[in-house]
């Protein structure tokens, strides 16, 4: 189980260390090891949150995921992305881009933190209407129950998260940003992506849903075949599955930006940054298909509380970050320690008998209600 799923990071992670020593030697080999580290503390509760929409993915799309979605995180995101925002920033090719950030680092580095209140504005309002979503919705299960039940009951109040997001936006961007129209326009366009992806995620998966159910009519073996799987529900196939796939990956991306940045902490060549996040992007992507197939959501029931809550910590510190500079141990510190509070209490639970845990629990109607 531990090799097929994790194999293939086990690959990349020899093949990048040794690309890393006879691109810089030891010290290329050590960095890559330490960001690679990095990436993986960061972009645990990543992992996490994405196993909750791959269980709702077909086998179909999560090999796809593991191939061609590990592509666009690797290569898109640790490497042509930063060279794009670095080339609109100061007005230059690819090309040439890619020239200045390999032979003036500094400079290269100073463009990307120029450009940071933006990327922190989409995905830091990306993640905050994830994150409320969340918290808003009616469960059966709560984590921290003095905090949860009393947000659900508020949740009733139709498009809160928008409120409260668009509001935050615009406090940050009036008190805190250099550029507030800069930071306006990027934090509406990352809450339009997660309404429109989100949307259209629901919305094809209901449809996947309503063609299953026409289709009872026939032999009951069949139709029980094709809602097999861990969740025992309809997979996402065809344009839920693509949309799904689009999901994770925009999800993906606003995880990535913070790490991205923060990488310049450690070394600010950008082959070094790409093979070091790789490796670790690739453990996360491994690590998601493990939760999934181990059902480690259905046993701790509130790992995933405790993801969503991580995330609403890190939207918070991107926000906060177009003001002055959050240190990476803060966030990486901050999701870490709140899933591992939710791990524990999971367990306790589990120990406690207050459920089956080898059962979906109550919070898996949400889980698989067509919900990305």
């Amino acid at each position: 189980m531990i090799l097929r799923t994790f194999g293939w990071s086990f690959g990349i992670t020899a093949l990048g260390l040794v690309a890393a020593f006879f691109y810089d030697g030891p010290t290329g080999l050590a960095l890559v090891a330490v960001l690679a580290v990095l990436e993986i503390s960061l972009s645990f509760d990543n992992a996490v949150v994405n196993a909750k929409v791959l269980d709702r993915m077909s086998e179909f799309w999560q090999k796809i995921f593991l191939t061609i979605g590990i592509a666009i995180a690797v290569f898109g995101m640790r490497l042509v992305f930063p060279l794009v925002i670095v080339g609109i920033t100061a007005r230059l090719g690819p090309i040439e881009a890619f020239d200045l950030a390999l032979n003036d680092s500094g400079r290269y580095h100073h463009l990307m933190e120029q450009a940071y209140p933006t990327i922190a504005a989409f995905g830091g309002m990306f993640l905050m209407m994830l994150f409320l979503n969340f918290v808003f919705e009616e469960r059966d299960i709560h984590w921290l129950t003095w905090l949860e039940k009393p947000l659900a009951v508020m949740g009733r109040l139709d498009q809160l998260p928008v409120v409260i997001a668009g509001g935050a936006l615009a406090l940050v961007a009036s008190i805190w940003a250099d550029d507030p129209g800069e930071v306006m326009i990027a934090g509406v366009l990352g809450m339009v992506t997660y309404i429109l992806v989100n949307g259209l995620g629901e919305l094809f998966s209901e449809a996947s849903d309503l063609d299953l159910d026409d289709d009872d009519e026939g032999p009951e073996d069949e139709v029980t075949l094709r809602r097999s799987g861990p969740s025992g529900l309809a997979r996402a196939t065809g344009k839920a599955g693509f949309f799904l796939f689009l999901y994770l990956e925009v999800l993906d991306a606003s995880f990535s930006f913070d790490g991205v940045i923060g990488a310049f902490a450690i070394s600010t060549d950008p082959i070094v940054i790409a093979l070091g996040l790789g490796i670790g992007a690739m453990y996360i992507r491994s690590l998601t298909v493990f939760l999934v197939r181990k059902g480690t959501l259905h046993t701790y029931v509130y790992l995933e509380h405790g993801a969503h809550w991580a995330i609403g910590a890190l939207a918070v510190c991107m926000l906060i970050g177009i003001g002055g500079h959050v240190p990476e141990w803060i966030t990486g510190g901050l999701g870490a320690g709140l899933i591992i509070a939710a791990f524990i209490s999971s367990v306790m639970r589990n120990r406690g008998g207050d459920g089956d845990s080898s059962a979906p629990s109550g919070d898996d109607k949400t889980l698989h209600a067509g919900k990305v």
